[in-house]
Parts: structure tokens; C-alpha cells; sequence
């Protein structure tokens, strides 16, 4: 597949903007976060709840498709050089530039300058302690995930993938429904890495569930997604993921009212695997129908993406906690909130980001 798949450029950057749409609803959902206005909106918490189920896990899947779509001929040395400019150098100016800013706003009450919460900043790690790397865990998780993925590149490079395990992920894709199948692996992995791994912590350490279940998002977007004829299928048969999504949300919507007690939370639990899933798959069919043709902002909208991704939270934070300091009704407040953030971010992004070409490694921007 060397024709560019632009659904897959697309995908990501709506993504990317609902992980920003997401963190302004945490600042008014029902859920425990870094600031949080005084009036919430507790009906945002399934919705929410909803959309964090398959957002990060596709966004996973597409990372692994880039990753197929990228890789071409390069050496795994290589590889690996690209991705630790383009994932780890980010990381580490985040962690000491980003991410403190908003953890010192979180405690700003107990530090009389950001200076003075730097001094801090070594002081065990949080939510007890300052340091963190909060919403770069992605990243992060990307990092290794790739890093792990290294040792299987010479396995797709072989014969024995392209001629016998290529040919049957193409038979499975075009019998309806087939590729329903992978929800079992991914499903199996959480029903036994659960118990042991139960919160989604993104502290790395003891996240060993959710991290299993990336790196199969991963693993599924480089080896489907890089497929000419996996994708026609997908695309083929996007109503019956359309409609397994469906029915998938509304019997965990249905569950959710009794989740309280501790079986029926491990069913809602196991059915959002499932769901997940089946809404990847209809949002990369409905994708690819109608999203894969190209448009003069796509190339700029996908360079900033990143920068964006990096500097979404630390902006939501500053910017939220002028904002509620405001005596207005709660839905002015959340499009204050969305309208300045978005705003500040495009103008450090175009303003000084993509202008300064020693910048361009801290944000993982190519030359």
C-alpha cells in the first residue's frame, strides 16, 4: 500500500481533538480532576465514559498504520532512532517545561510563584508528589509499544507473513463480520490481566492491562490498516460495525444502571472491550469511504496535531483556571474555556512552535 491513505491522517487529527474536547469535560464533569468548576455536569459522565472506552485505543491503531505506512525500507536502527527523536525527546521537554505548569496550578496555593514549585518539583512523584508526566503517558506508552515492536518488523518482512498470514487476514476481512473476531484476544487479555491490573493508572509500572490492550491496537492497525484489501473489506462492511456498535452501547448503557453491584461492573466492563472494538471498526469504514481524499490544510493540520497533542493540557489548565474564577452560567464558562484554549494553542503553535526551528525537536516536528 504505498498510496497515501488519507482517512488515516483524518482519524488522528479528530482524535487528537477529542482528547482536547475530552480534558475541557473533565473540568465540568461529575469526575475528580486537576481544577473543577463548582457547578458539574454529572451528564456528561457516561458520554464521557463512552468516548474514553475507544478513542485512545484507536488512536493506538492508528499509530500502528503510521508506523506500517512509515517504516518502508528503513532499518530497525533506524526505526528506532526516528521514533526516539520523534516520541522520547518530546517527553522529557514536556516533563520539566509542560506538564509542571499545570500541576503547579492544581497546588498554587501552596507555592507562592511557578518558581518555587520548581524547587519542589523532585518531591515525590503524583498525585502525592509534583512530578509526573500526566497526559504524555500516551506518548510514553507509544515509545515502548514501539520500542517493543522492533523485534517483529524482520517477522513482517518475511515471506511466510506476506504469502500465508497476509492472504488469510484478507479471507477473514472479506467474510462478513470476520474481523469481529479480534475482539476475543483483546477481550481474553483484560479478563486475565484485570484482576492483577485493574485501574487505568498510565504510571507504566502497574498498567500492564490497559498497556496489553494498546499494544493490540497497535499490533492490529500495523498488520490491517497497511492492507489494501483488509480496508476495502472494513469499508465494505461498515454498517454491520456501525450497527455492533450500536447494539454494543446500548447493552452497556443498559448494564450501566446496575453496575453497583460487582458482577454486573465486570460484565460493563467486558461489554466496553467489545464495544470498543466494533466502534473502531466502523469509524475506520466510515473513514475510508468518506474521509480518504486529500485537502489543501490536511498537510498543515497534521504537522500541528503533535505540538497540539503536547501542549493541549497545560493550556486547558492556565487558560480554565482564569475562566472559572468567573461569575457566569456553567455552558458560558465551557465555551469560554474551549474558545480561549483553542485559541492560545493555534497562536503558540504558529507563532512561536512552528517558527522556531529549535523547537521543531521539542515537539517532535519533522525539518
Amino acid at each position: 500500500m504505498n498510496k497515501r491513505q488519507y482517512y488515516i491522517d483524518w482519524i488522528r487529527i479528530g482524535l487528537i481533538l477529542s482528547v482536547f474536547l475530552y480534558h475541557i469535560g473533565m473540568v465540568f464533569n461529575g469526575w475528580g480532576w486537576h481544577i473543577k468548576n463548582d457547578v458539574q455536569l454529572e451528564a456528561l459522565n457516561p458520554i464521557m465514559e463512552i468516548l474514553h472506552a475507544w478513542r485512545m485505543p484507536l488512536l493506538f491503531m492508528v499509530s500502528g498504520a503510521g508506523t506500517r505506512f512509515a517504516l518502508g525500507y528503513r532499518s530497525t536502527g533506524e526505526y528506532f532512532t526516528e521514533r526516539t527523536k520523534r516520541l522520547l525527546i518530546p517527553v522529557i521537554f514536556g516533563i520539566f517545561v509542560l506538564v509542571p505548569v499545570q500541576v503547579y496550578i492544581e497546588r498554587i496555593s501552596s507555592y507562592s510563584s511557578l518558581w518555587d514549585f520548581y524547587t519542589h518539583l523532585f518531591e515525590g512523584s503524583y498525585p502525592e508528589g509534583n512530578f509526573s508526566w500526566h497526559h504524555l503517558w500516551f506518548i510514553v506508552y507509544l515509545y515502548f509499544i514501539s520500542t517493543v515492536f522492533i523485534p517483529f518488523i524482520r517477522f513482517f518482512r518475511t515471506g511466510f507473513y506476506s504469502n500465508i498470514i497476509e492472504p488469510k487476514l484478507e479471507k477473514l476481512s472479506g467474510t462478513k463480520g470476520g474481523l469481529g473476531i479480534f475482539f476475543i484476544p483483546i477481550l481474553l487479555s483484560q479478563i486475565l490481566l484485570r484482576p492483577w491490573f485493574p485501574e487505568e493508572t498510565h504510571a507504566f509500572s502497574d498498567d500492564w492491562a490497559y498497556m496489553t490492550l494498546f499494544f493490540i491496537y497497535f499490533l492490529l492497525g500495523f498488520c490491517l490498516l497497511g492492507n489494501v484489501a483488509v480496508v476495502a473489506n472494513i469499508k465494505i462492511q461498515r454498517k454491520i460495525w456501525l450497527w455492533g456498535s450500536v447494539i454494543t452501547i446500548a447493552a452497556w448503557t443498559g448494564v450501566s444502571e446496575f453496575s453497583h453491584f460487582s458482577i454486573l461492573q465486570t460484565v460493563k466492563d467486558e461489554i466496553g472491550v467489545v464495544m470498543s472494538w466494533f466502534i473502531s471498526l466502523a469509524i475506520l469504514g466510515y473513514g475510508a469511504k468518506y474521509l480518504n481524499k486529500d485537502h489543501a490544510i490536511r498537510k498543515s493540520l497534521n504537522r500541528a496535531i503533535y505540538p497540539f497533542y503536547l501542549i493541549h493540557q497545560p493550556v486547558i489548565i492556565v487558560v480554565g483556571y482564569w475562566v472559572l474564577a468567573i461569575p457566569m452560567a456553567v455552558w458560558g464558562k465551557v465555551l469560554l474555556l474551549t474558545t480561549w484554549s483553542f485559541a492560545i494553542i493555534a497562536i503558540l503553535y504558529a507563532g512561536i512552535i512552528s517558527r522556531s526551528r529549535y523547537l521543531h525537536l521539542c515537539f517532535g516536528l519533522k525539518k
